[in-house]
């Protein structure tokens, strides 16, 4: 078995300690990386330093070269299309036909990016001659050493929405994916050296906290960007504290989707069902908080386990509905949460166990699971569960539903159903979170931020907002008319 390597400096490395990367699906190991250490991790940055302030060649090469070399990594993703789905499959476990969605959107978010350095930026100012005639301006640089961290539950997707802006803005990279998931953005470093990313300019390594904590506190590092728990954002912002380092978040949610009376009640049912269980609940801007009108309740309730108990579990290569979480941990902790929604007196619907049938004994599946009579206060409501778990409140006014929906430490997203749109716009307008939908849930796309309020993070990914991250903006002030002012003549 081929052993992946970490990438530093223009090379491939190894070291002394081998990873195991386990097939959620079966609970057998397919593949091994080399474990970075710290000391490799600061290789890295010093490979990322040199290149951004000595060597300068991806830093100086200007934005049509760039966005050339950004546009060919695109096209041999697309090449290479079927290889980045399958070990998307086989390291996260998903549906195969959700993980080629993700390399598409990978594809298109690189493509993005290449157009976007192209675009007018930064403006001139209309300022006072009390200084004489000046003449004043802003230009976008970029960041410089950049540490980007992310999860392992979109593991090309999320590698890509942070390399794609950053190296486009032509910051110096040190990048490190979940150990749990390593094998695509192996890959895709793989399609850097391939199309001729300059030496230094990205790095990978690959480690766990150890690794990210030293990419955080490191005061050779710029910026630090990470997608993951609210918890391990907390401890990686008080590192990054020690030189004041620029620092973006996107971190955990409990997303409300309010469902009033009049919506299309299959419809809302639909998209409920894609707010939870979609990439098997893994995902940080789930609909795991189903807040509904009383009057419907009982009905929604209905379909939704219908559709839910109809679900197929499976193998991800096999393109079930659903196929395994992550590894054994993840499946013990929602077993966990499920076990204490019950103790709290909430009524389990459907699901709620792990799944073992059909050749499935051996990974890590559990049930699409619904929990109705839910209230406020209950574990299972107040606490990210990142499992296909849902939760069912009710209302009965407006403003109870609001209240409802904004009784969390989060704010990444949330979604309202209703066929009345000026009540719809009134309500998405009071939900406190930065991703909101109406009569939808979950669609993302490039051109717009995406990002949480609150305990779901700090900054935007994506759209214009996801460059910005990635530069510093410096004012620039001429003197038009050079000579001694007087003001110090007596």
């Amino acid at each position: 078995m081929e052993i992946k390597k970490m990438y530093i400096g223009g090379e491939w490395l190894s070291s002394d300690k081998v990873l195991d990367v386990i097939n959620p699906a079966d609970g057998k190991v397919f593949a091994q990386v080399y474990e970075s250490s710290v000391e490799d991790t600061r290789k890295a940055i010093a490979a990322a330093k040199k290149s951004f302030y000595e060597t300068r060649e991806w830093r100086d090469m200007d934005s049509q070269e760039r966005g050339d070399i950004i546009l060919k990594i695109a096209d041999k993703i697309e090449e290479y299309a079927d290889e980045f789905a399958r070990l998307d499959t086989l390291d996260n476990g998903k549906p195969l036909r959700e993980a080629e969605g993700d390399i598409s959107d990978g594809i298109h978010t690189f493509r993005y990016y290449a157009s976007l350095i192209k675009a007018p930026h930064g403006g001139a100012y209309d300022v006072n001659k009390g200084f004489g005639e000046m003449h004043s301006y802003t230009v976008h640089e970029p960041v410089g050493v950049c540490a980007q961290i992310t999860p392992w539950n979109y593991p090309f997707l999320m590698s890509v929405w942070k390399l794609a802006p950053a190296l486009a803005a032509g910051n110096s990279v040190v990048f490190k994916p979940s150990p749990k998931a390593p094998l695509s953005t192996i890959r895709l470093f793989e399609v850097f050296e391939e199309v001729g990313i300059p030496a230094g300019a990205a790095n990978l390594v690959i480690g766990d906290a150890e690794v990210g904590t030293e990419m955080a506190q490191n005061k050779d590092v710029d910026m630090i960007t990470f997608t993951g728990s609210t918890r391990v954002g907390s401890h990686l912002m008080r590192c990054a504290s020690g030189n004041i380092k620029k620092i973006g978040l996107e971190l955990g949610g409990k997303s409300p989707n309010v469902i009033f009376a009049d919506c299309d009640l299959d419809g809302s049912v639909e998209w409920a069902m894609v707010g939870i269980f979609f990439n098997q609940g893994e995902v940080c801007s789930a609909g795991s908080r189903i807040i509904i009108e009383k009057s419907i309740k009982d009905e929604f309730v209905k379909r939704l386990a219908k559709r839910a108990n109809a679900m197929t579990i499976g193998n991800g290569l096999d393109n079930p509905d659903i196929g395994p979480l992550i590894d054994e941990t993840q499946m013990n902790r929602v077993l966990d949460y499920i076990k204490s929604g019950i103790d709290e007196g909430a009524t389990l619907v459907c699901g709620g166990t792990r799944y073992t049938e059909n050749g499935c004994e051996n990974g890590y599946f559990v049930r699409p699971t619904i929990f109705d009579n839910c209230t406020s206060d209950m574990k299972i409501v107040r606490e990210e569960i990142f499992g296909p778990v849902v939760t069912v409140q009710t209302f009965e006014t407006e403003e109870e539903a609001v209240a409802m929906a904004n009784d969390t430490d989060y704010g990444l997203a949330g979604a309202c159903f209703t066929s009345d749109i000026t009540r719809a716009m009134r309500v998405i307008k009071e939900i406190r979170a930065g991703i909101t939908w109406i009569n939808c849930y979950n669609p993302t796309f490039n051109e717009a931020p995406w990002g949480g309020y609150k305990m779901s993070g700090i900054g935007r990914e994506l759209g214009v907002h996801g460059l910005e991250e990635y530069q510093e903006i410096k004012q620039i002030n001429i003197n038009l008319t050079p000579g001694v002012l007087g003001w110090y003549e007596n």
